[in-house]
C-alpha cells in the first residue's frame, strides 16, 4: 500500500529489516471509535520504547482498523498510531496495516499471540474480535468488559485482564493507570512468560496458557453452546408448553384464561385484614428472629395466591434487590388466608422492605404472565 501511494522504498525497506520473526506479536484491530482507547498503549511513548526495543525479549505491536467516516476523533487516532509507527524508535516495532477489511482480520485473529482490546468500561458490547482469536488460540490481554468480562472466569490462567472496577472518576487519569498496568503486565508477566523457552524453542507455560484458552474458554463462545442453549432454555420449553396448552381440546389453554379472568375480577376487592410481626422490623438487627404473620381477605381467589416480603437497597436512585423470602399459607377460614414467615435478619446495613401479593398458579410459565401485584 505504501509503495502504491508513492511512498519512500527505503522506508519500506527500514521497516521490514527492523522486523524480527521471533518477536511476540501483539495485535489491536477493530474500529476505531474513541471508547476503544487505541491510544492507551502510547500514553508513555519511552517506556514502551524499552519494551519494543528488548533485544533480548523482541515485541511487536500491529494495529488495524477503520473509523466511521463521521468519526473525526476516531480517525485522529488512526493518523496518530501511523505518525509513531514512522518514528525510528518505532519502526518494524509498531506497524499500522491500511485497508481493514475481513482479509487482514481474518490474517490477524489466527496469526499474532496476544490480542489487546482496552475499552472503557463499561462500553464494550461484545468485542467479538477476541473471541474469533479466542477459536485461534491466540491469548486475550483485555479490560474485563464485553465478552472476555465472562470469558476470563472460566480460566485465569489462560489470559490476561485489567480490572473492571474503576478507580477514578477522571477518565483522563483512569487511561493513565490503565496504560501502565498495561506495561507492568507486559513487563512483568507476560513478555517473560512468551520467551521462558526450552531447548525446543517454546515456552511450555504459554503453550499451558493457550491449551487452558482453548479447552476452558473457547467452547463457551461457540455457535452450538448457542444453539443449545437457545434449545435448552427457549425452544424445548416453548415446545413443551405449546403441546400441552393444545392437549385435549386446548384443555389447560381455556382452564388458565377462565383462571385468569376470575383473579382479574376479584382482584380490586382483596383487603388486608391484619398484618402481626414480632418486635419493630425497622430496628430490626443482623441475626435477629423475624416473624410476619398476614391475614387477607382473598374475595374468592382463594389459595391462588403468593405473599412474599422484598429487601432491597436504593443507591443513586435505583432499587437494588437483596432477597426474597417466600410466606407460607398456615391458615384458611371462608375467604380467609393466613400467610406466614419465621425467618432471620441475614444483611448488615439499611434495607427498605415490602410485602409483595400476587396471582399464584402453576400454569403460569412466569410471573409477568399474568402481571397483577399489592404491596401490603
Amino acid at each position: 500500500k505504501w509503495l502504491a501511494n508513492q511512498g519512500d522504498p527505503s522506508a519500506v525497506m527500514k521497516i521490514l529489516d527492523k522486523i524480527n520473526p521471533n518477536a511476540l506479536i501483539i495485535g489491536f484491530a477493530r474500529r476505531f471509535a474513541t471508547y476503544k482507547r487505541a491510544h492507551l498503549l502510547f500514553t508513555d511513548l519511552d517506556r514502551l520504547a524499552k519494551i519494543v526495543n528488548n533485544e533480548q525479549f523482541p515485541v511487536q505491536f500491529i494495529f488495524s482498523g477503520k473509523a466511521h467516516p463521521a468519526d473525526g476523533a476516531g480517525q485522529g487516532l488512526i493518523k496518530r498510531i501511523v505518525e509513531i509507527s514512522r518514528m525510528p524508535q518505532f519502526l518494524g516495532k509498531i506497524i499500522f496495516l491500511e485497508d481493514y477489511n475481513m482479509i487482514v482480520a481474518k490474517r490477524l485473529v489466527t496469526g499474532v499471540d496476544i490480542w489487546l482490546n482496552t475499552p472503557t468500561r463499561p462500553l464494550e458490547a461484545s468485542g467479538t474480535s477476541g473471541e474469533k482469536a479466542e477459536m485461534n488460540g491466540v491469548l486475550n490481554f483485555s479490560v474485563l468488559d464485553g465478552w472476555w468480562y465472562e470469558g476470563y472466569r472460566f480460566n485465569e490462567k489462560a489470559g490476561w485482564a485489567l480490572t473492571d472496577k474503576r478507580t477514578y472518576t477522571d477518565q483522563s487519569q483512569q487511561d493513565k493507570l490503565d496504560a501502565a498496568t498495561i506495561y507492568s503486565m507486559l513487563e512483568n508477566e507476560i513478555i517473560p512468560l512468551y520467551f521462558e523457552k526450552n531447548s525446543a524453542g517454546y515456552s511450555p507455560r504459554w503453550i499451558q496458557y493457550i491449551k487452558g484458552s482453548i479447552g476452558d474458554i473457547a467452547p463457551h463462545f461457540t455457535m452450538k453452546r448457542m444453539i443449545d442453549d437457545y434449545i435448552d432454555r427457549f425452544y424445548s420449553k416453548e415446545a413443551a408448553r405449546s403441546e400441552h396448552l393444545a392437549a385435549h381440546n386446548f384443555a389447560a389453554a381455556k382452564s388458565i384464561v377462565a383462571w385468569k379472568e376470575k383473579v382479574a375480577q376479584a382482584w380490586e376487592g382483596i383487603k388486608v385484614v391484619k398484618v402481626l410481626h414480632n418486635g419493630e422490623i425497622a430496628q430490626s438487627l443482623t441475626g435477629d428472629d423475624l416473624h410476619v404473620e398476614v391475614e387477607i381477605d382473598t374475595n374468592g381467589i382463594g389459595r391462588d395466591l403468593g405473599l412474599e416480603m422484598v429487601v432491597y437497597r436504593q443507591a443513586d436512585g435505583v432499587e437494588h434487590l437483596i432477597r426474597k423470602e417466600q410466606f407460607k399459607i398456615v391458615k384458611e377460614e371462608g375467604n380467609n388466608i393466613t400467610f406466614e414467615l419465621s425467618t432471620k435478619i441475614k444483611d448488615a446495613g439499611v434495607f427498605r422492605y415490602g410485602f409483595r401479593l400476587y396471582p399464584n398458579n402453576p400454569e403460569l410459565p412466569h410471573r409477568q404472565d399474568f402481571a397483577f401485584t399489592r404491596w401490603i
